[in-house]
């Protein structure tokens, strides 16, 4: 049995576990292992597999069946060029900060797919973590092309591509549990594979990248800077929910609204 290719990257100010919980689009499709500190996740028809050894401070991640490839997306997704230490010493403003970037040194925002983290974000409406992993799941695990080992085994199952959800009827985004947001995946994977080129947009900036999005059926503000954040790396997106919205306000407002 051939061995498998290997290949390695050294991190600093980097965590594998705060990264996959901190609630991006791979919290949602992608698995992670406590245990043995593996992430695996499907990069396209390419399934990535990733094991974190070492620290936040100072670690390494190595890539199974790695190649130039497949390690240039797993820095761009799990943004490992970021320069953590001027980043921390930018955010550092106060005892709150300061105490949040102790505990959760190493926590990255990850840089995916535009159409994945649309996807995932329309789930996350009114809904919870766990749920949210669970919808995007069951519709990765149905409407998703095969992934195929070396010796043509399924070892997983594809992003759904626009097209591939396009084709998808309501009653079968709904049999997944996406309730309500059913209609507006089956529209907004309608509309992004019809009438919207989600990389082209990307070129824009900030403001005019948001007002596209929000043409998207059930994309509204705080969708849209998950979307520009984490689908095309637009640092200056905010999003606001409701737990960040009351951190805030108890943490620097004073309970004011």
């Amino acid at each position: 049995m051939a061995q498998e290719r290997t290949s390695q990257i050294t991190t600093t100010h980097f965590d594998l576990r705060h990264t996959f919980e901190s609630a991006n689009p791979l919290t949602f499709f992608g698995d992670y292992n406590h245990g043995e500190r593996t992430l695996t996740y499907p990069a396209g028809r390419t399934l990535v597999k990733v094991r974190f050894f070492g620290d936040s401070r100072k670690g390494k991640l190595i890539i199974t069946g790695g190649n130039a490839g497949l390690k240039k997306e797993v820095i761009a997704r799990l943004r490992l060029n970021d320069d953590m230490e001027k980043i921390y010493a930018i955010i550092a403003t106060d005892s709150f900060m300061e105490h949040a970037i102790k505990k959760y040194d190493g926590m990255h925002v990850t840089l995916n797919n535009p159409w994945e983290t649309t996807v995932c974000f329309i789930i996350s409406q009114y809904n919870n973590v766990k749920r949210i992993r669970k919808i995007t799941k069951s519709i990765v695990e149905r409407f998703g092309q095969d992934i195929l080992d070396d010796n043509g085994n399924v070892v997983a199952k594809s992003f759904p591509t626009t097209a591939d959800l396009a084709e998808v009827t309501i009653k079968e985004f709904m049999e997944c549990g996406a309730g309500f947001r059913a209609r507006y995946l089956k529209e907004a994977a309608e509309y992004c594979s019809s009438s919207m080129d989600l990389d082209k947009i990307g070129r824009h900036d900030y403001d005019s990248l948001k007002e596209e999005l929000m043409e998207i059926k059930g994309v509204g503000d705080k969708v849209a800077d998950c979307i520009a954040l984490m689908g095309y790396g637009k640092l200056e997106a905010f999003p606001i929910d409701v737990w960040v919205k009351r951190t805030m306000e108890r943490v620097y407002f004073k309970e004011r609204t």
